[in-house]
């Protein structure tokens, strides 16, 4: 990965320490990447806000989120997968699209209704992906019926929106909220922008027709279980007044960033699953799809319990995905699940984490 550089977003918001930080973290990746691959493609199924559809994801490869080249988020390494330089070229992103539509064709007996393309940064960015690619992506994917591309509020803008919405597609914005909590967003997680500027980005997007979609994220940084579990759950709240699916993603430990600095050096432990599971009961009766992915499940740097009972939970979670009945995690228990309870009640901020 190339050096990276800072940016005009630092400027005057109080981040310029955290950010040198990261990018020092981040300067000791060296790997490189094809521009004319994809960086992950795969067929899963999703639960929209028409039901549960096919889907195909498409992580392209780009020049990654000038965020995260600034410094970036504290837990977020996907920039590290990113090409050098900065950009890559539209005959390559669209080099890309021909492998993930060959793999669709491989894995799915026909096209999925719902596609989904992330770029480790911000799809709208029209320097991860020019315009000019971003028409030819609508118009490849025109004759789908639902497509999610996920951005920074920055560049939700109407036109950028209407490549889409003017193909017929119903059109959700994906936006890295990972809070609502402003103080958590920019000492936990440094993140620039604010809770009003989502809203800002919510309205945009209604506007060209299109919905949101907000991602939050579980337990990043300097918060403690409980901590953590209160904040997605005021969160998930929140969001449900202005996006119409709520994702929960638990943080798990990536490669050069700041949360595997502190995850090494026993300052951070992954949230247990059993507090996935808290928050998504809780918020059950949210006025929105709540879903959550736990990626690494039952891995040390991922959201686990005591590794006897994470798979089992991991499955409930998925059925609630689908299913959005809390009923389902009546049908899990373990005996650490007396330890997290302890967790819960007695870890403090500064002495986190409690156990690992």
């Amino acid at each position: 990965m190339s050096q990276p550089s800072p940016e005009v977003y630092e400027a005057g918001k109080g981040m310029d320490a955290h950010n040198a930080a990261m990018r020092e973290i981040r300067a000791r990746n060296d790997q490189t990447y094809d521009p004319h691959e994809p960086t992950r493609v795969w067929v899963d199924e999703d639960n929209t806000p028409d039901g549960v559809r096919d889907s195909l994801t498409i992580i392209l490869n780009t020049g990654g989120c000038r965020w995260a080249r600034a410094g970036g988020c504290t837990m977020c390494g996907y920039v590290a997968e990113s090409v050098e330089d900065g950009t890559v070229a539209h005959d390559a992103l669209m080099d890309q699209l021909d492998v993930c539509l060959e793999h669709e064709r491989e894995n799915s007996e026909e096209p999925c209704p719902l596609i989904k393309i992330y770029t480790s940064g911000s799809f709208l960015d029209e320097r991860e992906v020019p315009a000019e690619t971003r028409r030819a992506i609508a118009e490849a994917f025109g004759d789908r019926e639902r497509i999610v591309v996920e951005s920074l509020p920055d560049f939700v803008e109407h036109d950028r929106l209407a490549d889409f919405t003017e193909q017929g597609l119903a059109v959700d914005v994906a936006v890295g909220l990972e809070t609502a909590t402003d103080r958590v967003r920019h000492d936990c997680v440094n993140k620039y922008f604010d809770f009003a500027d989502f809203v800002a980005a919510s309205e945009q997007a209604r506007d060209a027709g299109a919905g949101i979609k907000a991602y939050l994220l579980m337990k990043p940084p300097f918060l403690s279980e409980r901590e953590a579990v209160a904040d997605m759950i005021a969160s998930v709240e929140r969001c449900a007044e202005y996006a119409h699916t709520v994702s929960m993603n638990p943080c798990n430990v990536q490669r050069h960033t700041m949360v595997e600095e502190l995850y090494h050096d026993g300052g951070y432990r992954p949230p247990w699953l059993w507090s996935v599971a808290e928050v998504l009961r809780e918020t059950a009766d949210a006025d929105a799809l709540v879903i959550s992915d736990p990626v690494g499940h039952g891995s040390d740097r991922g959201p686990h319990n005591c590794g006897e009972c994470d798979d089992h939970v991991q499955t409930a979670i998925k059925d609630f995905d689908l299913r959005q009945d809390p009923s389902v995690f009546e049908q899990v228990s373990c005996e650490c699940e007396r330890t997290w309870e302890a967790v819960m009640e007695r870890e403090k901020s500064y002495g986190l984490p409690l156990a690992r």
